[in-house]
């Protein structure tokens, strides 16, 4: 089993996410949060589940993709995972960002 430890900047990202939804629909960005949560739950069972992030070309760094946001990930070992963003597919990523 894979220990999840989000980020400082994953965890300001979701935060960031629910006050822009919140702005208008409190209830939808709790339900938008809650379900990137239960995505991300699913690497503790495949660390592997995500693609490569195209952007980086490298079999450590995935992503999955709920809805308009990719998670970002760092698989560090067979037993630790690091959410390292959470970003809407719109916007550009590039390493300075993972940082």
């Amino acid at each position: 089993m894979v220990k999840i430890v989000w980020t400082e900047l994953s965890i300001s990202d979701l935060r960031e996410i629910f006050d822009y939804i919140a702005e208008d629909s409190i209830r939808y960005a709790s339900i938008t949060v809650n379900k990137i949560y239960q995505r991300v739950q699913l690497i503790i069972e495949n660390s592997s589940i995500g693609s490569m992030v195209p952007e980086f070309s490298k079999k450590s760094i995935r992503e999955i993709i709920d809805g308009n946001y990719r998670i970002i990930y760092l698989v560090r070992s067979k037993s630790q995972v690091d959410i390292l963003r959470v970003y809407h597919v719109a916007r550009s990523l590039k390493k300075k960002n993972l940082k």
